[in-house]
């Protein structure tokens, strides 16, 4: 079934504008409404993943739909676009979506306006997919606003004094990534003539890559890196995160800092400007940056949901020196195989992070609501009052520290495999040392939160079912599930691989300008 590309956009954007009209009295129609939305939205980004994989042949391993927004062609018009990476993304975010949601049923009864909450919410999703479908920087750029601005309005919404500062620093920090991705797009626009991807990327094939368009790339890899929270570009996240609702927090860390930021970035560097020796590098320093002081700070960590969210930024680090790595790669005309490998690390390791920091960042708000607090320390001895949450917990830990057979694992094998083929003996060491440490990170949590004596205080606390255990326990069989991604050939061919080609073949996207 071909799904028309607008949809994904037109859906939750609608809904968004209708949910606050449902009003207090209403929010039982309102949550139902969303959910329904999001549960849509996954079905039909499966219903787009298997089109696309039944137009793929031997001929056309790249193959992408185009749907051009008014019937202009390029660079006139605007224009949308499916290829494997888009397509991988628009899963992310309606697995982790549809998740978030159904958690949201019960969490978010402690606040008020929740019918507001599931506006922002959708407006949030509308954005992120608009981000991962946009042919053009420009609108590439109004749906990154959009969904940045519903996420700092997310973040303060419990409206205490720790989330309206959060929000605050948030939306700073935000805005200034958004005024150098914007500076940008004005250079690119003013030294090409277009803001069409395929078209700039057809110029700078021609015209190559001169001081002006140097400069815009930098700017792009300022604000992405910013919008990715990749050190030193972290200083919102580890506030943000803590601070916004449990399921808030999941789509902050699952599938925001990817769309917003690593995507757009892989985007911009592999399909418009090309990669080089110097951007690679680059992109490798931030990935080991981020992997390295991310986990340490984390270690330190006493607050609950405050630890995942600095390993938020160690795990990007992953996924930035996966794609960075083999950017180097084929910059320097090595071998296509290492260079995919690396790419595919990067590529598996970001989705398989959308689902268990998502599930972790939903157990924490399950633990949170339960216990009243987010503190380690006040904890301990929950196995026995939350076997449910207790269990879920244990797969996401074993998964984000890469135990097998867990999802997490095998991406960090491949990115081992791919430094230590490629010749780079100390980025495979870092890798393997960082997990290490990630490993150590969450034992602490198990042993704080579920293991030892059960305090005074928590006697009487009860586990949470319902939507909550069944959203958790939803993204727990992903966790393992998603090993198939790897150990299945089929699925790997279908799924990944044509992500993986999106980045390898990248500046063949200028292959979609039209002959005029």
């Amino acid at each position: 079934m071909n799904v028309p590309l607008p949809v994904f956009v037109m859906v939750p954007l609608t809904a968004a504008f209708v949910l606050p009209m449902f009003g207090r009295k209403g929010k039982t129609a309102a949550t139902a409404l969303a959910n329904v939305v999001t549960v849509g939205l996954l079905v039909l980004a499966v219903l787009a993943a298997v089109h696309l994989a039944a137009v793929r042949t031997a001929d056309n391993p790249n193959a992408r739909e185009v749907y051009e927004v008014g019937r202009h062609a390029i660079p006139l018009g605007i224009n949308m676009v499916l290829d494997g990476l888009s397509c991988l993304l628009l899963l992310a975010i309606a697995v982790v979506a549809a998740a978030a949601m159904a958690f949201s049923i019960r969490y978010m009864e402690q606040y008020t306006a929740k019918s507001k909450y599931l506006s922002l919410f959708l407006l949030m999703v509308a954005g992120m997919n608009g981000v991962v479908l946009s042919g053009d920087i420009f609108n590439l750029f109004v749906f990154l606003e959009i969904a940045s601005i519903a996420s700092y309005a997310l973040v303060g919404f419990g409206c205490e004094h720790e989330e309206l500062e959060a929000s605050f620093k948030y939306m700073v920090l935000g805005t200034i990534a958004s005024a150098f991705i914007l500076f940008g797009v004005g250079l690119v626009y003013g030294n090409t003539g277009s803001l069409n991807m395929a078209y700039i990327a057809r110029s700078i094939q021609t015209s190559g890559v001169h001081p002006g368009l140097a400069f815009a790339l930098a700017l792009f890899v300022t604000g992405f890196g910013l919008k990715a929270a990749l050190v030193p570009f972290h200083a919102w996240l580890p506030d943000a995160h803590p601070s916004a609702p449990a399921p808030i927090s999941a789509m902050l860390s699952g599938v925001l800092i990817k769309s917003l930021g690593v995507y757009a970035l892989a985007r911009m560097v592999f399909n418009v400007f090309g990669v080089s020796v110097a951007i690679a590098w680059v992109l490798i320093v931030l990935g080991v940056a981020s992997m390295v002081i991310g986990v340490f700070l984390a270690v330190g960590q006493w607050d609950f949901k405050r630890l995942l969210a600095y390993h938020s930024i160690s795990q990007m680090g992953y996924v930035v020196l996966g794609i960075g790595l083999g950017a180097l790669i084929l910059a320097r005309g090595g071998g296509m195989a290492w260079a995919s490998l690396a790419i595919l690390a990067g590529l598996y390791h970001m989705v398989n992070h959308a689902v268990f920091k998502s599930l972790l960042f939903l157990t924490s708000g399950s633990v949170e609501m339960a216990t009243g607090t987010r503190q380690l320390k006040y904890m301990g001895g929950l196995a026995a009052k939350m076997p449910l949450t207790r269990a879920t917990a244990t797969i996401a830990s074993a998964s984000i520290a890469g135990v097998p057979p867990f999802n997490g694992f095998w991406s960090k094998l491949l990115l081992v495999i791919a430094a230590a083929q490629a010749g780079f003996y100390g980025l495979a060491a870092v890798t393997i040392l960082v997990s290490l440490v990630t490993l150590i990170s969450f034992l602490k949590v198990q042993r704080y939160v579920f293991l030892g004596e059960l305090p005074d205080s928590l006697q009487e606390t009860r586990d949470n079912g319902g939507s909550m255990f069944a959203a958790t326990a939803f993204l727990a069989v992903l966790c393992v599930l998603m090993s198939l991604l790897f150990l299945s050939p089929s699925l790997r061919t279908h799924v990944l691989d044509p992500a993986v080609a999106a980045l390898t073949k990248g500046i063949e996207y200028a292959a979609l300008v039209k002959d005029m």
